[in-house]
């Protein structure tokens, strides 16, 4: 009897888990069917979900409208060097703040916490202005540097890093290794979980962006894919079928990058709760 509830309890489970899966994965499947329909096939009512003639014209269009390459090629650029500077700075930041005591530690980590409430919004002018100052708009570093650390990088990986057992770098101490050894050979490595989990964050936060890169790039070839896509979508209509394509174009590169990174991700969203 009580193998007979558990089969139906199992039944039910997976029932529920295929009807989420198809909830999830209907819209990304409706995006790549309609990306191969015309513009009157997307808006055709009722609605048919298989375009009536597949056309790759959408695509063509695309390619031929905006440089897609160079905007993929700059939007690797950001997001991946924004990725591994950050991951950097986030780590060694968070490693003073859970390994070693100093003056004033809690209240400029309180600080750097702060900078979480701060919308994005209220910082733009100020950013503009401060890089249009230094010379650096419309450039990679301009881009980059101001996206250098993340307050929330800082937390997590604080957070994972004082979960890692103490002893262990006073146990290093005893063999001779100095700070930075402890960082790089020990507690790096036992935080890789939570490493990837914060780069596969950075890396799409940074992919997706549209507000930033736009203000910051003001020539096509500079521009990022996000930004690049606001040129399909004019002032008084919406051109269905090239947008749509271009967002495949735009998410097939972190769909990739999920389906080689979700063991990290998943260990390190388990592993890396956010301990006090």
């Amino acid at each position: 009897m009580k193998q007979r509830k558990l089969s139906v309890f199992n039944i039910i489970g997976y029932i529920v888990l295929i009807f989420v899966a198809l909830v999830v994965l209907l819209p990304l499947i409706w995006l790549f069917v309609s990306s191969f329909k015309s513009d009157a096939d997307v808006i055709k009512w009722p609605p048919h979900f298989f375009p009536a003639e597949w056309l790759t014209v959408q695509y063509r269009y695309v390619i031929k409208t905006i440089p897609v390459l160079k905007m993929l090629r700059n939007t690797v650029i950001f997001a991946g060097s924004v990725t591994v500077i950050s991951l950097i700075f986030d780590s060694m930041s968070a490693y003073a703040f859970s390994r070693m005591q100093f003056r004033g530690r809690k209240i400029l980590f309180n600080i750097i916490l702060l900078t979480m409430m701060i919308p994005f919004q209220v910082i733009m002018i100020p950013l503009y202005l401060e890089e249009f100052e230094l010379g650096i708009l419309n450039t990679y570093a301009g881009l980059i540097l101001p996206r250098a650390a993340s307050a929330y990088g800082i937390y997590m990986l604080t957070s994972f890093f004082s979960g890692i057992p103490k002893e262990l770098d006073e146990a290093a101490r005893i063999d001779g290794m100095k700070e930075g050894q402890i960082y790089a050979r020990i507690i790096v490595p036992l935080a890789k979980p939570a490493m990837v989990t914060l780069g596969i964050y950075h890396f799409m936060n940074n992919w997706n962006d549209l507000l930033y890169p736009m203000m910051l790039t003001s020539s096509a070839n500079m521009r990022t894919l996000s930004a690049g896509l606001a040129v399909l979508v004019g002032t008084n209509s919406i051109k269905f079928g090239p947008t749509l394509a271009a967002t495949v174009i735009s998410i097939t590169p972190l769909l990739i990058l999920f389906l080689f990174g979700q063991r990290f991700f998943m260990e390190g969203i388990a592993t890396s709760g956010m301990k006090e």
